[in-house]
């Protein structure tokens, strides 16, 4: 039996793996919710501060059990179940060093059914973009003239941007890896101003005595200085500040997920959009409008760091054209 004063030094223990297995932001942040999350349902009493169940007396059966309360009880979709069955397991794996029955705790695992995205015309990608305003603006047509995610948009650093060769060095994408890709012609010119008004903003916080980013990695230790020199700094900075909880150094941050993702919704329903959009269905347009183009699958699946090409093969899915275009015997 364990108290919940040693619950909470087993979640350091797992943020301390993450962080050495150099996962994403995200990904930890993911993983503690739903340990946490584990740690709860079987022991509802935690929240008073009484004695707990602790995970090494619980096993594939407790498992079991709390995945099927997700989906019966919460109805979570099949990734978030995927993510949260990874957590628990990486709790076991790398923290607790216990060796569970994977093949009883693998019937849990669906398989994600395949899924169409969104897929704007080029002519509504451009009316949403149209309707949008400042940095936001901006990101939008990064995200749909260069293909990033959301968040490697977000995360985008002032050295990134070649300006000489018209490409984005994505740094850290997901799964781990780097790709270059576009930088779009029609994006150059007001990146250009865009980014001289953040240099004055960054100039402003150094005067301050502010003007400190987040650095990945052991990058701050190896380079002490780095964190406030111009190369480094966000491309799309945060408004205020913010104080990181670790170092306790105030620092600006790059602009919110949310605020990007608000502002396309808002866009969207002004350009009377009548389909879901989010930032990432830029990045099927852009996957998309270049098959449509005729640019080679393989180019395409490059320029979206995807590891394998039946990723991208799901663009050729909603092309009008192409070796599986079928027309209809209506149409004849």
């Amino acid at each position: 039996m364990t108290q919940p004063t040693q619950g909470k030094k087993l979640l350091e223990q797992m943020r301390d793996q993450i962080r050495v297995k150099q996962y994403s932001f995200r990904t930890e942040k993911t993983y503690l919710h739903w340990a946490r999350e584990y740690f709860l349902y079987h022991n509802p009493e935690l929240k008073q501060g009484k004695v707990a169940k602790h995970p090494t007396e619980m096993g594939a059966s407790e498992i079991n059990q709390f995945i099927t309360y997700l989906v019966t009880e919460r109805k979570i979709s099949a990734s978030t179940q995927n993510q949260a069955l990874s957590a628990v397991l990486f709790l076991y794996r790398h923290v607790l060093k216990i060796k569970l029955d994977e093949d009883a705790i693998s019937l849990n695992r669906p398989k994600k059914g395949k899924r169409v995205p969104v897929i704007l015309s080029k002519d509504e990608a451009r009316a949403v973009i149209n309707q949008m305003k400042g940095q936001y603006r901006l990101m939008a047509q990064i995200l749909y003239g260069s293909g990033l995610r959301l968040m490697e948009c977000l995360h985008l650093r002032v050295k990134d941007i070649d300006f000489e060769n018209h490409r984005i060095i994505v740094y850290d994408g997901k799964g781990g890896d780097d790709r270059v890709t576009m930088l779009p012609e029609s994006a150059i010119a007001p990146l250009h101003q865009h980014l001289d008004q953040v240099k004055v903003q960054h100039q402003n916080d150094l005067d301050l005595g502010f003007g400190s980013v987040y650095m990945p990695f052991a990058l701050g230790e190896k380079y002490p200085a780095a964190h406030k020199q111009w190369i480094w700094q966000n491309v799309f900075p945060a408004s205020s500040f913010y104080k990181d909880p670790e170092t306790g150094t105030m620092r600006r941050h790059h602009t919110h997920e949310t605020a990007l993702q608000k502002a396309i919704r808002a866009a969207a329903r002004v350009a009377n959009i009548e389909k879901p959009v989010s930032p990432h269905t830029f990045r099927h347009c852009f996957a998309t409008h270049l098959l449509e183009a005729g640019y080679d699958i393989r180019t395409v699946q490059e320029l979206l760091g995807h590891k394998d090409v039946k990723t991208t093969m799901i663009y050729t899915h909603v092309l009008n054209r192409g070796p599986k275009a079928v027309r209809s015997p209506l149409d004849e």
